[in-house]
């Protein structure tokens, strides 16, 4: 039987740091500063894990960063006191959401949806939490159009998705389907990792 999200990610919280810190802290650093630094109004952010990324994220704004892992939250709350801005942290599940509809003025996520598992119930519930009008910013690594790297994403996710991320999701298509607007799609690293606005409709 597949672990449920919490489950796996209270599992993998006491060894994430060393697996995840030299990506988010080296490799991908210049990639995430750019990604967040949009941030205003206030913004939900999906997922928080060990608070890796709160470093990234631009000073002084109102900021509500959620896990579904109250393990991974327990260490994110030792990086939130350090955010030099209003950070709040939340346990709860992308695909159940106790925010009130249009309660967002943005949403930004990082490589979250390679790790839910139900991503199209999850989209939909952050474009319920979004103001119409307001931008879903997303910093993922999804599938690959390329055929030989798509099949060994594949191949790795055979393995990967059961104690983490899945390596294959069509994660824009699926931001489509739950009702967004693509509006713009800037790869980084091939077309595996990237950077996506999307935006729900204003008349939406």
């Amino acid at each position: 039987m597949p672990l449920s999200d919490r489950a796996k990610w209270n599992r993998a919280a006491a060894a994430y740091d060393s697996l995840a810190a030299r990506a988010s802290e080296r490799r991908w650093a210049a990639f995430k500063r750019e990604a967040f630094r949009g941030m205003a109004g206030r913004v939900l952010f999906l997922s928080a894990g060990t608070g890796l990324d709160f470093q990234f994220f631009p000073p002084g704004r109102t900021i509500a960063a959620l896990d579904v892992s109250e393990r991974m939250l327990s260490k994110a709350a030792v990086r939130a006191r350090g955010y030099a801005g209003t950070l709040a942290l939340h346990q709860m599940d992308a695909c159940n959401l106790a925010f009130r509809d249009a309660c967002f003025d943005q949403v930004y996520t990082s490589c979250t949806f390679c790790s839910v598992n139900d991503p199209l119930a999850g989209l939909s519930e952050l474009r319920r939490v979004l103001r119409p009008g307001g931008w879903l910013r997303m910093f993922e690594h999804t599938a690959s159009s390329l055929v030989p790297l798509n099949a060994m994403l594949h191949a790795c996710t055979a393995v990967t998705a059961r104690f983490g991320p899945a390596m294959n999701r069509p994660t824009v298509r699926t931001a489509e389907r739950a009702g967004f607007e693509i509006v713009k799609v800037r790869n980084y690293y091939l077309d595996v990792l990237k950077f996506v606005e999307a935006r729900r409709s204003p008349g939406s």
